[in-house]
């Protein structure tokens, strides 16, 4: 493994992945709300809950996605208090990496079974 020194602009990426990750939950928690797949859900809770997509969008996608934020941000605070360089690159490696597979798995990809979404309407 490179015994590369943890620079200033590798502690900026650190800072500024965390950064876009909580503006991206805030703006994704704005369009949640406005959903009319979401206010559908939450209004016929029983019915929507029947249905694969309506409850993926209602609950799955909104769970997975604060989960993998949340892995981002501890993360990014653990990394910041390590004290040796390579323990700060593993620790990102490892919070970084899980949280990207949970937004993979969290997304409506058009062969998803959970929710299959076309990429353009």
């Amino acid at each position: 493994m490179n015994n590369s020194l943890f620079s200033k602009k590798d502690n900026l990426v650190r800072h500024w992945t965390a950064t876009i990750a909580h503006v991206q939950l805030m703006i994704g928690i704005v369009l949640y709300s406005q959903s009319p797949i979401i206010k559908y859900y939450w209004n016929n809770f029983t019915e929507g809950s029947k249905d694969l997509s309506t409850f993926f969008f209602g609950v799955i996608h909104m769970v997975l996605m604060l989960v993998a934020i949340a892995m981002i941000t501890i993360g990014s605070a653990v990394a910041k208090r390590k004290q040796t360089d390579k323990d700060k690159f593993k620790t990102i490696l490892f919070w970084f990496s899980l949280a990207v597979s949970i937004i993979f798995i969290a997304i409506p990809w058009p062969f998803s079974p959970l929710a299959n979404r076309p990429f353009f309407r």
